[in-house]
């Protein structure tokens, strides 16, 4: 286990927000009545299937890892392969051993005389992977190797702690934040006629590595031109496919891109959306589109307050667009943190997409100070182009009188012809 000292150069959350975490985890363990929590971990989802032991034990790892954590005694992690299962960068935990599978996590249990418990089991679930993620195998195992114990789903338990984000989880947010509008300046300076989208990519990219965010980069990015043949298959809208590899096409004038990133750092994901047009001047239809996004991200603001239901958050946040008569792809905030998107999320309308990402039965539900959300705001006008739009984006901390910002997107559209 690394000391502080040796910690200085990497993100790390004090130790009181361990024993907190600890103390509230084992707080709703005894309600739920299990003895302990067995976590598997994987690299599922842009790494995330790794939250809850970043929550719990502030060990991440590309590769995988488990851990057990137990009413009493000390916790423990199983992490990867002999030469790299070394967390260098955590003073959260001191053992630390080989990754053996569930006959070592089998091991361990008989030896603390829980392979007769209830059982927590916690993996990884969120707002789009509903169904909780777990190896076959490891299932088969679990009942081969340890046949006594009642196993029970425990993700909800996590799920609920990472809820309301603590002051020492917004600190690490706020960092992201600052590095992601750091992107947002890269973005701008880079997208100019010549340069391959590529290239571009790759400078969001490198900014906020170089200013000390995780390396594992969610980006959407497309660039194409504003004008086509309606039958060519450029779309520039949030909820078209995206390519996996970064196109070499050079820019060119009148280019339109959208783009949306989740900068991460010490494991915290702040959300930005931006829209730049590579031109000296947009088009009157698309800065109106953009009007009427700054608009709702303003709106935003008041709503994302302590006491409100997201019910009302969505009436205000969307009542400009419905004023201005725009179409949306999204419209809405999903909650945010160790993964995106987490719970609560509201971003499409009722009927349309995952109910757990429409607002199904949680319309009714307080926002909270210490929620954590990215907007989407994806506005488009069918009757103008009904595949070009605008993407914009804030993250807002939910506070009582006005939601904190924590990146400072531009309120001009980027144009940089």
């Amino acid at each position: 286990m690394a000391t502080r000292e040796l910690l200085k150069s990497v993100p790390l959350l004090p130790l009181e927000e361990r024993d907190r975490r600890w103390n509230r985890l084992r707080k709703r363990m005894l309600m739920a009545d299990v003895k302990a929590l067995v976590f598997l971990g994987n690299d599922i989802y842009w790494d995330m299937g790794m939250a809850n032991l970043k929550y719990v034990f502030q060990v991440d790892s590309n590769i995988g890892a488990d851990g057990l954590f137990c009413l009493d005694g000390e916790p423990v992690v199983w992490s990867t392969l002999p030469y790299m299962n070394r967390p260098t960068s955590q003073d959260w935990i001191s053992d630390v051993r080989d990754r053996g599978g569930m006959d070592t996590i089998a091991e361990e249990l008989r030896a603390r005389g829980l392979d007769r418990s209830r059982i927590g089991l916690v993996s990884f679930s969120s707002s789009v992977q509903v169904t909780p993620t777990l190896l076959h195998r490891d299932m088969l195992d679990r009942q081969r190797v340890l046949p006594n114990v009642t196993w029970v789903d425990a993700n909800h338990l996590l799920q609920e702690m990472r809820m309301v984000k603590s002051e020492a989880e917004i600190d690490m947010l706020r960092a992201a934040g600052k590095i992601a509008r750091l992107t947002v300046d890269a973005l701008v300076d880079s997208a100019r006629p010549g340069v391959p989208g590529a290239a571009v990519y790759d400078e969001m990219i490198r900014t906020q590595i170089a200013h000390g965010a995780d390396p594992n980069v969610f980006i959407l990015f497309s660039a194409s031109p504003l004008e086509h043949d309606p039958n060519e298959p450029w779309h520039v809208l949030h909820h078209c496919d995206h390519p996996p590899t970064p196109s070499t096409r050079p820019l060119q004038d009148g280019d339109l891109i959208v783009t949306e990133w989740h900068t991460k750092y010490g494991g915290y994901r702040c959300h930005t959306e931006y829209t730049v047009y590579v031109g000296k001047r947009a088009p009157d239809q698309l800065l109106r589109l953009w009007d009427v996004a700054w608009e709702c991200l303003e709106a935003s603001r008041s709503a994302l307050t302590t006491g409100r239901t997201i019910r009302e958050a969505l009436e205000i946040l969307r009542l400009p667009a419905r004023k201005a008569d725009v179409d949306w792809a999204e419209l809405g905030f999903h909650a945010m943190g160790l993964e995106s998107p987490e719970f609560p999320t509201v971003v499409y309308e009722n009927g349309r997409g995952n109910e757990t990402l429409n607002g199904h039965n949680i319309s009714d539900l307080v926002l909270e100070t210490g929620m954590a959300f990215g907007n989407n705001i994806d506005l488009h006008d069918s009757t103008w182009r009904p595949d070009i739009g605008v993407m914009l984006s804030d993250f807002m901390v939910v506070r009582p009188d006005q939601a904190e910002c924590l990146v400072g997107t531009p309120r001009e559209i980027a144009q940089t012809g």
